[in-house]
């Protein structure tokens, strides 16, 4: 057929659109403006029986879900689903009962939020686009998922649609330290099981010296078709009967039963920096279990405790204590002698100090992680009464308290009078 001038037709929901298809194509603006769906922006109206209508959730040609809500890139959970709620009210088939195209913008409007709300969804169409979401409508009838890496790129994205990838063979470890450990850095062993390749048939599952049949599961190509989940393209990926290797061997090894690899111990050290916080993680690429012989090993992450000291705690990268004083010190200050992870700090006491202030020694605290220099150790004072007086001290601590008046306890008189004004 020749080629046909752009032209406007009408919908039976009386939206007009263009005909595109022979309309050179313009660039897209780098940030359009989102419009919210009405009914000047709809999609063409689909009978319920056309392969359009049939469709669950997605249509053949998925819009922009941001465009079609009226949102932003960057907005949140309550901004969508308040512009879903608004659309939804507005476009509902039974708040429109004469108007035909009602259902394909009602779909349309679903179908935007069940890819935004669902944060996995969101996700793959901001890295992918519409196209992960779209139906087959020709080209290419399956898709490899080993040409792509599927374990690398496409596996988060699978897993959004409850596609399962398989185990990439990552091991979690937990490592103890001691509070004195996870400030000043230490080295670990850490020993834990993991799946390598059997030494015995070097990963080929076979019994040395055993012959090898073609896999009846894939006909020996090593590569399987199947489809599952939205996914518009039937997917390929290996053979699990064969591992991908298209051949099965007729004696399977002893040492593995067939599997290619063997489960084993291994020890290894690790360093961990100086600063280290309760919780946080180490990732030790390769150290992993393998879950095909063919495959690199997972990563081994080594999430990190710090048990409790009896003495010093963390604030970040402050390292807080806390430290007695006599009533003397406190009122006429002084210099005391305070505990650190490297040995005992001086650090002078101001007069008039009231229990509960804080002292800062500088640099004396935790490694920053990712900046140079450390926090300081926070010296928290607490003051300390005596409990058994002499005749001569009751009468001193009297003849100073008669001394002093109102004035020995200003906090006292501060609440005293606060309490006043709240009585009236």
């Amino acid at each position: 057929m020749g080629a046909r001038s752009s032209r406007r037709r009408s919908l039976p929901s009386g939206v007009l659109i263009q005909d595109q298809r022979n309309v050179p194509s313009r660039a897209a603006p780098s940030e359009p403006r989102k419009r919210p769906l009405t009914r000047r922006n709809a999609l063409p109206h689909r009978s319920p029986g056309s392969a359009a209508g049939r469709s669950a959730c997605y249509a053949e040609v998925v819009r922009d879900p941001y465009e079609v809500l009226g949102v932003d890139r960057s907005a949140n959970q309550s901004e969508i689903r308040s512009a879903f709620r608004r659309l939804a009210a507005e476009h509902h088939p039974d708040k429109n009962p004469g108007d035909p195209g009602a259902q394909a913008r009602f779909t349309a409007i679903n179908a935007a939020y069940q890819i935004l709300h669902d944060e996995e969804k969101r996700r793959a169409y901001d890295r992918f686009g519409p196209a992960v979401f779209e139906r087959a409508g020709g080209g290419a009838d399956f898709v490899d998922l080993g040409a792509f890496g599927l374990d690398g790129l496409f596996g988060d994205l699978l897993g959004a649609f409850g596609i399962r990838t398989g185990d990439r063979g990552d091991i979690r470890e937990r490592v103890s330290l001691t509070f004195e450990e996870s400030v000043l850095g230490c080295s670990k062993e850490l020993s834990y099981q993991r799946f390598d390749t059997c030494g015995r048939c070097s990963g080929g599952g076979g019994e040395p010296g055993s012959r090898s049949e073609t896999c009846r599961a894939c006909g020996g190509r090593g590569r399987v078709r199947f489809q599952q989940g939205v996914l518009p393209l039937p997917i390929e990926r290996a053979c699990s009967a064969c591992r991908g290797i298209g051949s099965i061997p007729t004696l399977a090894c002893s040492e593995c039963s067939g599997r290619g690899l063997t489960k084993s111990s291994r020890t290894l050290e690790v360093s961990l920096p100086a600063g280290i916080e309760d919780g946080a993680t180490r990732v030790v690429e390769g150290a992993g279990s393998r879950t095909r012989s063919d495959r690199p090993p997972g990563d081994l992450e080594i999430s990190v405790r710090v048990e409790a000291h009896p003495f010093f705690s963390r604030e970040g990268d402050d390292i807080v204590c806390a430290v007695p004083i006599t009533f003397a010190v406190a009122t006429l200050g002084g210099e005391i002698e305070v505990p650190s992870l490297k040995g005992k700090l001086k650090v002078r006491v101001p007069p008039s100090t009231q229990p509960g202030s804080t002292l800062r020694i500088k640099g004396k605290g935790a490694p920053h992680r990712y900046r140079s220099g450390n926090g300081d150790q926070l010296v928290r004072v607490g003051v300390e009464i005596p409990t058994h007086l002499s005749d001569r001290a009751r009468a001193l601590i009297e003849d100073l308290g008669r001394e002093l008046g109102e004035d020995v306890q200003p906090q006292q008189r501060t609440f005293v009078e606060k309490l006043k004004d709240l009585l009236g």
